[in-house]
């Protein structure tokens, strides 16, 4: 169980801020909700407090991991799929799976694909939502603003 003010990730939307913890009717069912503020976008999500484990929410990574991450930003290797619709399921994959480490690989083979070849409509998208989920924790974690950490990533990936 989480608490008010705590920071947790929820897969395919990002992380954020706990706000408040509130009952809600929905449809007849009465449930708590962990009401969720996003640094990145401006958003508020519901998340009921009961399927925290089955949607797979954690709590934000530490200092030390926000580095590491970083670091898979800087690495010039990528293993990419050439087939395109492949390669948007496992990039779709690796996005659902919550993990920060894969969603930064993502971000990072995304933006430089674009860079050389440009990408579909449906990778742009992809590459969008992948940099707001991989921002939302880097921004609670690193302190600082999301248009200087998109500049560091950026500066990251086109070392």
């Amino acid at each position: 169980m989480f608490n008010i003010g705590d920071k947790i990730v929820y897969p395919m939307h990002g992380a954020g801020i706990i706000e408040s913890i509130e009952e809600k009717e929905i449809l007849g069912n009465k449930q708590n909700y962990y009401i969720l503020v996003m640094p990145v976008g401006d958003m508020k999500v519901m998340i009921p407090t009961e399927n925290v484990d089955d949607i797979g929410i954690r709590e934000v990574i530490g200092e030390e991991e926000a580095d590491k991450v970083l670091d898979v930003l800087k690495k010039n290797t990528t293993n990419e799929t050439i087939n395109w619709n492949k390669r948007y399921r496992e990039n779709m994959l690796k996005i659902k799976s919550g993990d920060i480490f894969e969603v930064a690989e993502v971000v990072k083979t995304l933006m430089l694909r674009d860079r050389e070849k440009g990408l579909s409509t449906g990778e742009k998208k992809m590459l969008n939502s992948a940099k707001q989920i991989l921002m939302s924790e880097l921004v609670l974690v690193k302190n600082i603003t999301p248009k200087d950490l998109e500049s560091l990533i950026e500066s990251y990936i086109y070392l």
